[in-house]
């Protein structure tokens, strides 16, 4: 059994697992791209990483982002 601190939650405590869809719960600022992920916006098939504060996601304008779990709720 994992320990707690290796479960990876959203903003409101659920539980975000490979594959999962979340939703933004905040406008965020791009760094290194002149985007700006709109609030509201769904991400799809999000991977986890090493660390449960961050995941990996794509959306249509950036590929390849490292979102906190903090601004995200599950979809």
């Amino acid at each position: 059994m994992a320990d707690d601190e290796d479960i990876v939650r959203d903003c409101n405590g659920a539980e975000l697992n490979d594959g999962d869809s979340v939703t933004v719960i905040k406008d965020l600022k791009v760094k290194g791209a002149s985007e700006t992920i709109k609030r509201g916006t769904l991400v799809r098939n999000i991977r986890l990483t090493a660390k449960p504060t961050e995941i990996e996601c794509s959306t249509k304008q950036v590929k390849g982002l490292v979102l906190r779990t903090e601004f995200l709720k599950k979809a």
